[in-house]
C-alpha cells in the first residue's frame, strides 16, 4: 500500500484483512510502497509519518512479523534497481494502455515519467522476490497481467528468471464502493466528506458518515431490486461479519435503510475499536515500529540483491 491519503475500510476488507488470513500459508512480504508515493509530489515530514502509520496499521491489523516480512519499499535500493532493468524490456505501448495511467493522465496537465513507469516499478517489486501469489485487490489485476507480461518477456530475452505470478484475490469485500457515490470505488485520494470510513475514525465519525451513505428511493431492501448503494451497504456489513448469504438475506430483506445504516454502523465500530486500540499501542513505542521495519527490511534485502544480481549476469551487466 501507499502510503499517502488514510486508509479506509475499502483497504481493509480488500487487502489487509485478506493478508491477515493468508499470511502463515506462505512466506509473506508486506512492503510499503514510498516509491510509487513520489509519482506525485508529498509533503516530505507527511509522508514519513505516513509510512509509520501505514507500517502500525499493518500490525494493528494482524500482520505478524514473527512470521512475515513488513518493509519500505525505499529500504530495499534493489526495487530501483530492477525498475531500471525492466524498464528497458518494457514496451512503452503497454504501459500507455494501463487504465490507471490513462485516467490519471487526463486529470492533470504535465505528468512526470513515474507515472508511466508506476507499473513498471510495481512489477519490480513483485518479480524481485520470485513472488508466487500476489494478493491484490481487482484495480490492480491489470497491473499484475502487465507483470506476468514483463516476466515472460524477460524470461524469452534472456532465459528463465523469472517465476510468471499468480493473482489471488478475497471473494468478499473485494470491491467497497464510495460511501457518498456507490458506482466509484472507495478511494483514500477522494476529498468527499462523506466517501470513505477510514480506519482511525473515532466511532461518532463513523456513525455519522455511515448514516449518511448514498442509498436509493425504495424504503426499504428489496434484494432485487437494491440500488448499488444499498447493495454496497450490504456487502459491507457481511465483509466485517462474515456471516453466509443466506443469513445476510434474512437479516435484512425489508428492513429500511435507516435500520440497515445502523446495522452496519454498529459493525463497523464494533470491529474497529480494538484495531484501534492495538494501533494505539503500537505507535506508544516507535523504536519497536522503526525496529520492525529495520528487521523486515535486512530479511528480504539478500533475496532482492540475489535477483538482482541474477538478472545483471543474463542481460551481461558488470556485477
Amino acid at each position: 500500500m501507499q502510503p499517502t491519503g488514510n486508509l479506509h475500510i475499502g483497504n481493509y476488507l480488500g487487502a489487509l484483512k485478506n493478508w491477515v488470513r493468508i499470511q502463515h500459508d506462505y512466506e509473506c512480504i508486506f512492503c510499503i510502497v514510498d516509491l510509487h508515493a513520489v509519482t506525485v509530489y508529498q509533503h516530505p515530514a507527511e509522508l514519513r509519518a505516513k509510512i509509520l502509520e501505514v507500517a502500525a496499521l499493518y500490525l494493528a491489523a494482524g500482520i505478524d512479523p514473527a512470521d512475515c516480512a513488513i518493509m519500505v519499499q525505499s529500504a530495499v535500493p534493489a526495487h530501483a534497481e530492477l525498475a531500471w532493468m525492466l524498464t528497458c524490456v518494457t514496451p512503452i505501448g503497454w504501459l500507455e494502455r494501463m487504465t490507471q495511467y490513462k485516467a490519471k493522465s487526463a486529470k492533470q496537465e504535465s505528468i512526470g515519467d513515474g507515472l508511466l513507469q508506476y507499473p513498471v516499478l510495481m512489477a519490480a517489486d513483485i518479480l524481485l522476490y520470485q513472488a508466487g501469489i500476489v494478493p491484490v485487490g481487482e484495480d490492480q489485476a491489470q497491473h499484475l497481467e502487465l507483470t506476468r507480461d514483463v516476466a515472460q518477456r524477460f524470461n524469452s530475452l534472456y532465459g528463465d528468471t523469472f517465476v510468471v505470478p499468480n493473482t489471488s484475490l478475497p471473494t468478499v469485500g473485494a470491491r467497497v464502493m464510495g460511501l457518498d457515490d456507490p458506482t466509484q470505488k472507495m478511494s483514500k485520494s477522494a476529498t468527499g466528506l462523506n466517501h470513505a470510513v477510514a480506519l482511525l475514525d473515532p466511532p461518532a465519525k463513523i456513525r455519522k458518515t455511515i448514516m449518511r451513505a448514498t442509498t436509493d428511493s425504495l424504503p426499504a431492501v428489496d434484494f432485487d431490486t437494491a440500488g448499488p448503494g444499498v447493495l454496497n451497504l450490504i456487502s459491507i456489513y457481511q465483509a466485517f461479519s462474515a456471516e453466509p448469504d443466506d443469513a445476510i438475506k434474512a437479516k435484512f430483506a425489508g428492513m429500511r435503510y435507516g435500520d440497515l445504516k445502523k446495522q452496519v454502523a454498529e459493525m463497523v465500530v464494533a470491529h474497529l475499536e480494538p484495531f484501534q486500540q492495538r494501533y494505539r499501542e503500537i505507535t506508544a513505542d516507535p523504536a519497536y515500529l522503526a525496529g520492525i521495519l529495520r528487521d523486515g527490511a535486512e530479511r528480504v534485502a539478500p533475496i532482492a540483491n540475489h535477483t538482482v544480481l541474477t538478472v545483471k549476469q543474463r542481460m551481461g551487466l558488470h556485477t
